[in-house]
């Protein structure tokens, strides 16, 4: 095999590939005697059919089927020759091929870049440590007692009032006539958030156990029937209870109802979960960071086929005017997105860092378990979209490589309270200009794949030929 470098513009190469003739022969005449054991053709014993006569009735296919073979073969180990790490998907071009004739084909391959990688001692990052303070206890503790309040009966002559609970049948019409929905029976409303329809509370003030009240409303404008948004409906009502809110202790029955051993477990429960949100907020914060840092310190080529596909991903479901209206900023988003990957990647690569797919496994049980009732749900989306498994590889990975980064460089704690961390959290969710675009996880896992998996189709069209 014969490999010459054509041309080398930026990170694109082009090669000249020159496979010998007797190579070809060699090959076609070897799957020529593993298929006599395959063929059956009338008249001849299974295994007996001679090599001339699978080659007059299966030629052209077969033919094909070798070229195809050596296509990938050969490019792989030019590839590999010329020290070439491909990235996307190399272009073929046949220049000659024929049965009797030498393969010369054009390789056209982008590769990723040589990363000069900082040091990890030129980054700091700011690592905020979060105190809860009693009175944020508290207030949760109030709150979650409020959610989940008990009612007791009211007196059969005392009138429902705004923080009650009204239990109701209903019958109601449009236009006199029933409608699909139209009947309800042990309807529990407390009177005042407006769960119902808009207004509907309102007119339940002042009812008693075993009244009935007409009540007057407009159906949604987005109700699931077309036909009947917006709809004036005339509801009859049957009061079956009226009951007034219980003040709730907040005590150890009061947490062992919530799932706690008792209060002070139940405060330990929720200063954890408030801290873990905090923590979750304030670790992008940091991330956020150390990207820029990244980005700042690193200029390197980036692969235009890698920067032109995530910019179709980007676009992929906006109108051509809306892309063509922010196609200046989709394609700086994108060439980030993808200098960032192709940077963390080498971080990770030169780390020796991986991702089993025990790990990925693993954070899918997670999820499996966080949705109790959908669990089939959930594996059955990751068993048809492998695509799903390799963005929760990707985010893991970066996950890796971010872990790795916070236990290199230097980072420098700051205790804020949670008033703070609200401050900088809001502050942060502020939409900026010019601002480092936010990253898809998915994107940083950008490694160099088998260049056989990647071959332009161009080669598939030998065997038709």
């Amino acid at each position: 095999m014969k490999i010459e470098v054509q041309n080398k513009k930026g990170l694109t190469t082009k090669l000249s590939i020159i496979i010998d003739k007797k190579i070809i022969q060699e090959k076609l005449n070897k799957r020529l005697l593993e298929l006599q054991s395959e063929v059956n053709l009338k008249g001849f014993r299974p295994g007996k059919v001679p090599p001339n006569v699978i080659k007059s009735q299966f030629g052209k296919a077969i033919y094909g089927e070798v070229i195809d073979q050596i296509l990938k073969e050969s490019s792989n180990e030019a590839l590999k020759e010329k020290k070439i790490k491909p990235v996307g998907q190399p272009k073929i071009d046949l220049k000659v091929f024929g049965e009797g004739k030498d393969l010369n084909y054009d390789l056209e391959v982008s590769s990723l870049p040589n990363i000069k990688l900082k040091n990890f001692e030129s980054f700091k990052a700011t690592e905020y440590k979060v105190e809860i303070e009693k009175k944020i206890i508290e207030e949760k503790l109030n709150q979650l007692a409020k959610e989940h309040k008990h009612f007791s009966d009211k007196k059969i002559s005392e009138k429902a009032e705004l923080g009650d609970q009204v239990v109701f049948d209903y019958s109601a019409t449009v236009d006199n006539a029933k409608f699909e929905g139209s009947e309800g029976k042990g309807v529990q409303l407390e009177l005042g958030k407006d769960l119902f329809l808009k207004g509907f509370d309102n007119q339940l003030v002042g009812v008693k156990k075993n009244e009935k009240k007409i009540i007057d409303a407009t159906l949604p404008a987005n109700h699931p029937k077309k036909e009947l948004a917006n709809k004036k409906t005339k509801f009859e009502c049957t009061i079956l209870n009226v009951k007034a809110p219980e003040k709730t202790k907040i005590d150890d029955s009061f947490a062992k109802h919530m799932g706690a051993k008792d209060l002070i477990d139940l405060k330990k429960l929720m200063e954890s979960q408030i801290l873990s949100q905090f923590n979750q907020a304030l670790n992008s914060i940091t991330k956020k960071e150390i990207f820029d840092q990244i980005d700042q310190m690193h200029d390197i080529e980036i692969p235009e086929n890698l920067v032109n596909q995530e910019l179709q991903a980007i676009t992929e479901n906006l109108k051509k005017e809306e892309a063509d209206k922010h196609k200046k900023e989709n394609e700086k988003l994108a060439k980030s997105r993808i200098k960032l990957g192709l940077i963390l990647n080498e971080y990770g690569e030169k780390n020796n860092l991986k991702v089993s797919d025990e790990e990925v496994n693993s954070e899918i049980q997670k999820q499996i378990k966080g949705m109790p009732g959908q669990e089939k749900m959930v594996l059955d989306y990751y068993q048809k979209n492998p695509s799903a498994s390799q963005s929760i590889k990707g985010a893991l990975y970066e996950e890796k490589i971010i872990s790795l980064f916070k236990s290199k460089i230097k980072l420098f704690p700051k205790k804020i309270t949670s008033k703070e961390a609200e401050k900088i959290i809001t502050e942060f969710n502020k939409p900026k200009v010019n601002n480092y675009p936010d990253r898809d996880d998915k994107k940083t896992d950008v490694k160099a794949k088998d260049s056989s998996k990647k071959i332009d189709k161009k080669r598939k069209k030998i065997s038709k030929k």
